[in-house]
């Protein structure tokens, strides 16, 4: 691991020198007509530089990224081109030599592929911390921009963030939502009931707030507490606040994806979320959208008929996703009744201190672990010692109990990390990853050394949808898989000037080599790196140079729209 002071926007190398590796010849390794590199010069999209092209005596461009397969995002076949950066921007794609393109840094890309920066569209990255800050487990997948504030959480401190982020410094790009569940949790705790229309008032207040500092839309987490306790109604009127906003995102962790208790219903769930953003005026995106449950294995495609249903009818919708089977949360959602949590954590031990209560409380816990395939498919993903990397079943029968009092026994000391082993089914996942409406996601965060166990997606949800999908199974084609991890997400950001790359861009760009591009987490040892990383560039600066990271904290907090927060 490197042990390199962090550092904000390091000043660029000024000689000339040449780094990468030189490659006799660039192979798939699989051949298939969908990717054949044309051997073209284009330049697609974006806007023209400002100035003339550095050529003859003109000032010399900052970095000349030489000899690339260039996949602009668009989905379009790869091109052979040169990319120069001066500053934070991309100032030209094409032959640099035939049009005189000099740079003080150049840098021998051959038989690597060159796309832009890849955008997270729903993570937990913990920027705000000493391990999470510069992004490492982001940044080795190729991810240079985040999406946080998601899942109902989002705190209306906005600008409070942003500034902070911008102030600290953070190794990628990030931008915020404000949360349904953030805003009621402030206006009335965790009570379960409708709101008044005083409350009602102030969360709409707060969500303004919100879409006034920056903030691309409202989160759900429907799932959640206290978000769970809401009527479809109430969240459709705080996402009318956000219709105001252009561009404004209803992102939603659904009610029901399948292992909810008590059922909502998968289908009800998917119907009612398009509802929300369909009625308010806003875009709708499904966050980690799937199926779960084995009960619901090879049911995506029902959700997704529903999904481009609304899309026929003119309603923007989309979903994000991440290749594992396995899921992440925390063990009251998964083993406690809502009713039972109603009024926040000492009302919950309360009802388990009541026998009658606790005894109801019980029967429904093993209805909840029943859906979820049991108490052995509970693996803690918790900061504390004694449950990470055991299943809920391994602890309760360490401790001679049953898995429901286990659980009650974890929640009376405060909430716990835990994963769903085995809750998507892989063939929903595949079919999933073929819709042309299905960006992608890590729902990750890096906890630190802390916590041992943790979900592998922080570290390998991008690189493992490319190895999985796109490598070995040839499932996706490259072009393809690249756009919904780039350009159908820049698009549904509103954003001019990222996730494109091509001429007047800003210049967030990763170069990966295929052949070594691997997913390293795994569930047993998921604080590994992904491979094949080559070099990641944030606003113009290296963030992984040559395969590693050089701890610039080169990202910048961004506001709707895709421009960088200026403190206002």
């Amino acid at each position: 691991m490197l042990r390199t002071p962090l550092t904000r926007r390091p000043a660029r190398d000024t000689p000339v020198c040449r780094s990468g590796r030189a490659r006799a010849g660039f192979r798939f390794g699989w051949q298939t007509s969908s990717f054949v590199l044309v051997l073209l010069v284009s330049c697609t999209g974006g806007n023209r530089p400002a100035g003339p092209l550095p050529a003859g005596g003109g000032r010399p461009a900052d970095l000349l990224l030489a000899g690339g397969s260039v996949l602009d995002g668009t989905g379009a076949d790869a091109v052979d081109a040169d990319v120069v950066v001066t500053g934070d921007r991309i100032l030209f794609v094409g032959d640099a030599g035939e049009a005189g393109v000099a740079a003080l840094d150049t840098v021998d890309v051959s038989g690597l592929v060159v796309t832009p920066g890849f955008i997270d569209m729903h993570s937990h990255a913990e920027l705000e911390t000493d391990h999470g800050r510069d992004a490492r487990a982001f940044l080795y997948q190729g991810i240079t921009s985040v999406a946080l504030g998601v899942d109902g959480g989002g705190s209306a401190e906005v600008a409070e963030r942003l500034a902070a982020w911008e102030e600290d410094g953070i190794g990628v790009n990030a931008f915020l939502f404000v949360g349904h569940n953030s805003v009621r949790a402030w206006v009335m705790g965790m009570e379960d009931r409708a709101p008044t229309s005083d409350e009602l008032d102030e969360m709409r207040a707060l969500v303004r707030k919100g879409m006034e500092e920056g903030a691309y839309g409202l989160s759900s987490g429907l799932f959640y507490l206290p978000g769970n306790y809401a009527e479809t109604e109430e969240v459709i009127e705080l996402n009318r606040v956000a219709a105001e906003y252009p561009g404004a995102i209803y992102d939603t962790h659904d009610r029901d994806l399948g292992a909810a208790y008590p059922s909502f219903g998968y289908l009800e769930s998917t119907a009612e979320g398009i509802r929300i953003g369909e009625e308010a005026g806003t875009k709708v995106i499904f966050s980690h959208f799937n199926a779960q449950g084995a009960h619901n294995y090879g049911r995506a495609h029902e959700g997704a008929a529903l999904i481009e249903a609304a899309r026929a009818r003119g309603v923007e919708v989309a979903g994000a996703h991440h290749s594992y089977t396995a899921t992440q949360s925390n063990l009251r959602s998964y083993t406690i009744p809502g009713w039972a949590a109603a009024g926040g954590s000492s009302e919950m031990v309360r009802r388990f201190d009541h026998p009658d209560t606790v005894e109801i409380i019980d029967r429904q816990t093993r209805e909840m672990l029943a859906i979820r395939g049991g108490a052995q498919r509970l693996l803690f993903a918790d900061r504390r010692a004694e449950l990470n990397g055991r299943t809920l079943q391994e602890v309760a029968d360490a401790w001679g109990m049953e898995a429901p009092a286990a659980a009650r026994r974890i929640l009376r000391e405060g909430n716990a990390a835990v994963m769903n082993l085995g809750l998507y089914d892989g063939e929903n996942l595949r079919y999933l990853a073929q819709r042309d409406w299905m960006m992608t996601c890590t729902d990750g965060r890096d906890p630190g050394p802390t916590r041992p166990v943790t979900h592998p997606r922080a570290f390998g949800s991008f690189t493992k949808k490319i190895r999985d999908l796109v490598l070995d199974e040839q499932l996706l084609t490259l072009p393809f898989t690249v756009r919904s991890m780039t350009g159908l997400a820049a698009d549904f950001l509103s954003w001019s000037e990222r996730g494109y790359l091509s001429e007047g861009r800003i210049a967030d760009i990763t170069v990966l080599d295929l052949e070594a591009v691997e997913d390293m987490a795994t569930y047993e040892n998921p604080h590994q790196y992904s491979r094949g990383t080559v070099h990641v560039l944030v606003n113009g600066e290296f963030a992984i140079r040559d395969g590693e990271a050089t701890m610039a904290l080169a990202g910048r907090s961004l506001v709707r729209g895709g421009a960088a927060f200026d403190g206002g």
